[in-house]
Order: C-alpha cells, then structure tokens, then sequence
C-alpha cells in the first residue's frame, strides 16, 4: 500500500469517527453536504461529463422524494424498499421529458430544463392526482430501518449518507474511465467531431440525463426518510442553481472537484452563519474572482492520458500471429 492510499484510509476512518466529537447540529451539517454531494455527482454526470447545461436537476430528485412518500404513507411500504423504485421513476422520467429536447445546444437546453422544475414544482403545489398534498406537503414519513435497526439520529444518517456517498463515487469513478465515460467526454468536446467519429450522440446524451435522474431519484429517498415531511419548495429553482454552482465550481466532470464545491457551498457557509450580514457578500465576491482566474473549476478533471505504443504492439500482435499461422 502506498503513501496516497494510505492517507486517504486513514482520513476516510477520521472523517467515520467524527460524529463521536461534534455536537448534533454539525453532524447534520455534515449531511446535508453529503446530500448535495451525492446530487452534485449525479448531476455532474449530465453537465460534467455530457456537457449538457442542465438546471431542472431538482425536477428528479423531487420525483424520487415523493414516490417515496406516497408509498411509505399511503401504502405502508418501508422506505428503503422504494429507493430502487424511485430511481426507476424519476430515471422514466427523465427519458419522457428529454427525449424532444436532446438535440437542444447551450442555451436554449437550459432554459427549457428551468421550465421542467418550474412545471414539476407547479404540479405538485396543485397536488396532482390528489397524492402530493399541495403546498403543505406529505408529512408522517416513516424513519429507514437496515438489518432491524432503525435509523433516527444525525449520528445515524451521517453513516447513510455518507456509506451511500462513497457508493456514488465508486459508480462515477468507474463510469469515467468506462467506454461509456469515453464517449460523453467526447461529446462534451465537440460533439460533431464525435458524430463524425460514429458516436450515436443523441443516445449517449439521453443515457446520460436517465442515469443522473435515475441516482438524484434515489437520493430523494433518503432525504424523504431523513426530514419526514416533504414539500414543494425543498425542490425550487434555487435547489438546481445550487447544484449547477457545485459542479461548475468544482470542476466540472472531476469528481474531487464535486466533493470540495459541496462542503464550499453547503458546508463553509454555515461556520460564518454569525455573519449572515456579510457572508453572501464574501461568497459572491469569491465566486466572481473564481470565474475570472479559475474557470476550469478549483480542482478541473485531468487530462486524460493514452498508452498508444502499448494499444500499437497489442494491436499488432494479432495480426502477426495470423500471418505466421498462414504461413505454415
């Protein structure tokens, strides 16, 4: 074991015990940073890896959250048993609603995502088919129970949290450096050079936005279970502005970026909440200045790197093989 993976094992047993030493309210500080981790690497998945600017992110996590709901308070259903059915839910609908507009650039994508929360959050206050509850929302959601232990405490939920946190990073990491990852590199960078190269664009796009909607749609569920009461306004406009701001301040397609924006953006703010006078002023002047030296994000994903001479002898030695066989 080297010396990088020895230190993060060992931050990562100092991060696991630190609830043992801080009182409840930071802990769940703690988890509302992992909440918008997980939903910032989902996103990224759209707007880091696709390069699609996406800001209706809020639309799926609230899908996923309210199937949660619905089911557990109407239905009786335990709350970690509609996870994978949130996510399929809210990965549905990513795919009903994407489909006309994936061939949108820029601009115009995003403001037709803007539209989608908007409509979500306007159905929803209108509870639609007398199941979301209007504007007050669903209340009684029931606490997640594993193994028969039932998770209730900060302390419990930081563990929840954070053990499905670090799920999500071993899925992104190994998305990223799949052929799948590949190609929406590609399209992030020039998607007529990618075209041109064979990729189906519009389908790798369209997998994209279903596989970050689908993982947002399963983090509504843990949030549903963590506040028991869900409404309209936890899944605002502001709460993809939020999650776009994450991601583009990290870095965009770097997962290290995403973890580092959210404990900036959730996290820092909450140690100056004594100066809540000035501290959105210290926070926009820093975002300015970081858009004008450091646009590629604080920590931007590092160029990726190929091996040719070792893809040229593999690819070579098939063809002498064969011709030796022949030969014979």
């Amino acid at each position: 074991m080297d010396k990088r993976t020895l230190a993060l094992f060992a931050g990562c047993i100092l991060f696991g015990i630190l609830p043992m030493f801080i009182n409840p309210y930071w802990t769940d500080v703690l988890n509302n940073v992992g909440l918008y981790t997980i939903l910032a690497l989902s996103l990224n998945i759209i707007l880091g890896h696709a390069g699609l600017f996406h800001m209706g992110h809020a639309a799926f996590y609230a899908v996923g959250a309210y199937t949660t709901a619905i089911l557990n308070t109407q239905y009786g259903v335990p709350v970690m048993y509609t996870m994978p059915l949130a996510g399929l839910l809210a990965g549905i609908f990513a795919l009903i609603v994407a489909r006309p507009i994936i061939h949108l650039r820029g601009d115009y994508l995003l403001i037709v995502t803007i539209g989608i929360v908007e409509i979500v959050r306007i159905a929803l206050v209108n509870d639609i088919f007398g199941l979301t509850g209007g504007a007050n929302g669903i209340f009684g959601i029931a606490r997640p129970s594993m193994f028969g232990f039932k998770i209730k405490k900060p302390e419990h939920f930081f563990y929840l949290i954070w053990g499905f946190c670090l799920l999500t990073i071993f899925f992104m990491h190994r998305l990223e450096n799949s052929r799948f990852g590949r190609a929406l590199n590609y399209i992030k960078e020039d998607d007529v050079a990618a075209e041109g190269s064979g990729i189906d664009t519009a389908y790798y796009k369209l997998i994209a936005f279903v596989l970050g909607a689908f993982w947002a749609g399963m983090t509504g569920t843990i949030f549903a279970a963590k506040m028991t009461i869900i409404s309209p306004e936890s899944f605002s406009f502001w709460e993809s502005v939020v999650l776009f701001t994450i991601v583009i301040l990290g870095g965009m397609g770097s997962i290290r970026g995403v973890l580092v924006g959210a404990f900036l953006i959730i996290g820092l703010p909450e140690l100056f909440r004594d100066l809540a006078m000035w501290r959105m002023l210290v926070f926009g002047l820093a975002m300015i200045l970081m858009m004008i030296f450091r646009t590629q994000g604080l920590i931007p994903p590092p160029p990726r790197k190929y091996d040719v001479l070792a893809y040229l002898k593999d690819a070579i030695k098939p063809s002498a093989a064969s011709a030796e066989g022949g030969a014979r």
